[in-house]
């Protein structure tokens, strides 16, 4: 699968966000080594504390489904009804939790319907905490 490919499934999930207080849409779409692909949205919440990003639904979603090995992850997002920022990044959060399952070099996809740029999750997430620091 591509990277344009891989994108344009998280343009397609960014369509189911719940986002009625942020009215932030944000999609994702992250492939497991198995070559299935896991569709994210954002859910939000009234109290704003259970509210899920679109990275950690997929992420979840494929852990759930027995996927624990990935090979990239797309991320698009933007203003309800407005056009895609050329690069969302994901949250803190939803790095830590890639690294969870993810090496430093797993590659994060981000843009829009016509811009594609690639980061590693190690470039985004300098001086992640993994079991390797449990395992001290």
């Amino acid at each position: 699968m591509t990277e344009r490919e891989l994108l344009n499934q998280a343009i397609d999930a960014r369509k189911n966000s719940y986002a009625p207080y942020s009215h932030f849409c944000v999609g994702a779409a992250l492939l497991g080594k198995s070559g299935k692909v896991y569709l994210g949205c954002n859910i939000e919440n009234a109290t704003y504390t259970p509210t899920v990003c679109a990275e950690r639904v997929a992420v979840f979603r494929a852990v759930s489904e027995g996927e624990r090995e990935f090979s990239a992850i797309a991320i698009v997002g933007g203003g309800e009804g407005e056009k895609l920022l050329a690069l969302c990044p994901p949250c803190g959060v939803c790095r830590q939790v890639l690294a969870e399952f993810c090496p430093p070099s797993f590659p994060v996809i981000l843009g829009d319907e016509t811009h594609t740029e690639t980061h590693t999750l190690g470039d985004l997430l300098a001086f992640s905490f993994t079991d390797k620091e449990l395992k001290k």
